[in-house]
This record gives structure tokens, C-alpha cells and sequence, in this order.
């Protein structure tokens, strides 16, 4: 708990059996009151890790998608009384160290979401991100802060943290339960006029780690440059986008 704010964190999870351990004791609990994991409809063990140590663990008995199993952990942290949520890769990716600074951010009422940032720095060549990965991170990021009107460092990090207010009003349920949720979800950040902060995070890339390859890259890619384009289109009132409209939280407002 940091200034009175209950703090979960919430880890989608799909085949990170091999990595969660090492994830889990990372976790600064002085500060967290609550880990979630959300198996994906695993081919490994994760589930099993999971619940030996101690987790609160809840399996879709069918893969949902990555979009999809952030739906059922930003829910799920809400239903347990959450004022903070972080959302934490389980494949060891992202140093859960940083749960604490990202949290505080939201918790003193200086930002309303935070995103721990690959690219402030020399984090995310040096740890290993390929560089056609990087390439097109830095080529979406400045389309998407030209068409959003908004600055931000890089906007395909998987490690965030967002205030309960941003969970309960955002219409995250009429986002894809692909990979382009995350994307969808911070232009819907940028829309209703929360604020985000960015803190230099390290990034390893190594074989357990998660990481999707070059077709679903791609796919990836077309969604975000779709809802950049959207998002401007209809803040020039040309064209009306639904998850640009309120209604369909997770809390279910």
C-alpha cells in the first residue's frame, strides 16, 4: 500500500511457467497487497507455479488473447478492491523493481497511468530487442504522437500501471483481445484526457522470454497505425471510432 492506495499486480501470463518464479520474488511486497495471474490457456505448467506460490490464479480454459487476458486480470483486480493497478509480464522481461516508483507516480495523484519506458535510455537495444523491433517502435511512436498530439517516448511497452479511476471509465471491453489492446487502450488514455507519466525501464530479451514474431509483428503494426488514424479522424469529427465512446468498462459502469 503506498498513501493509503491498495496496490495489485497483475500478471497475463500464457506459457511462463519457466519464468514466473524468478518474476514473483522480485515483486516489491512491502508495498503490494495483491498478485493476480491470468493463464491464458497455458501448454505448460504455469498455472501449477502459479498457485504453489501462493499466487491468485484464475485459467481460461480457452486462449483468449493477449487483450483478452488483460480484460479478465484489469477486472479481476478491480472486483478485489485495487486503487492501482500494475500490469507486470511474467516472463521476466521488465524488472518488477520498478512496481514501486510506477505505483507512487499514481498514488501521490501525479499522473493517472504510467508506462515504464524501453526506449528512455539505452535500455532497449542494450538488452537485446531486435533491431527491425526497434526500428518500428520508433516509427510508430512518432505517428502516433503526430496523429494523437500527445508525447510519448514509445507506446508498445507491456509494463504499465494505471489508477482504478482509468480501469472503471475507459471502454476496454470494445478493444481487440489482440495484441493491439495495449495499443488501443493508451490512445483511450490520451482521448478522455488522463494524464501519463514514463519511467526508464531495462528490457531483457532472451529465449524464454515472450515475444511475438515477425507476421504477428506486422499485424500488430497495421492495428496501431488503424487506431492512430481513427483517433484523428475522429477528433476532427470525420468519423466516429466505439472504443472512443463511453461505456464498457471493466468494472462494468
Amino acid at each position: 500500500m503506498l498513501n493509503g492506495k491498495k496496490i495489485a499486480v497483475v500478471l497475463p501470463a500464457y506459457n511462463a511457467g519457466k519464468t514466473l518464479e524468478m518474476t514473483y520474488h522480485e515483486i516489491p511486497f512491502e508495498f503490494v497487497d495483491e498478485v493476480i495471474l491470468v493463464d491464458d490457456a497455458s501448454r505448460d505448467d504455469t498455472a501449477e507455479v502459479a498457485r504453489r506460490l501462493g499466487i491468485r490464479t484464475i485459467v481460461h480454459e480457452q486462449n483468449t488473447g493477449y487483450g483478452g487476458n488483460q480484460k479478465t486480470c484489469y477486472r479481476t483486480a478491480l472486483e478485489h478492491g485495487a486503487d492501482i493497478v500494475v500490469m507486470l509480464h511474467p516472463d521476466y522481461q521488465y524488472t518488477p523493481k520498478l512496481v514501486t516508483a510506477m505505483a507512487a507516480m499514481i498514488a501521490f495523484g501525479e499522473f493517472d497511468a504510467v508506462l515504464a519506458s524501453r526506449i528512455l535510455g539505452i535500455g532497449a537495444l542494450k538488452g537485446g530487442m531486435p533491431l527491425y523491433k526497434y526500428i518500428a517502435n520508433r516509427f510508430l511512436t512518432l505517428f502516433e504522437n503526430l496523429l494523437l498530439g500527445h508525447k510519448l517516448s514509445e507506446y508498445h511497452t507491456g509494463y504499465r500501471a494505471f489508477s482504478r479511476e482509468i480501469l472503471e471509465s475507459l471502454p476496454l471491453e470494445k478493444n481487440s483481445d489482440d495484441f493491439v489492446f495495449d495499443n488501443q487502450m493508451l490512445a483511450q488514455v490520451v482521448w478522455f484526457g488522463y494524464r501519463i507519466g514514463e519511467v526508464s525501464c531495462p528490457t531483457k530479451y532472451f529465449d524464454d522470454a515472450s515475444s511475438i514474431n515477425f507476421r504477428r509483428s506486422v499485424i500488430y503494426g497495421l492495428g496501431v497505425l488503424k487506431t492512430a488514424v481513427q483517433f484523428r479522424l475522429a477528433k476532427m469529427g470525420l468519423a466516429g471510432a466505439a472504443i472512443f465512446t463511453k461505456g464498457g468498462g471493466c468494472a462494468g459502469k
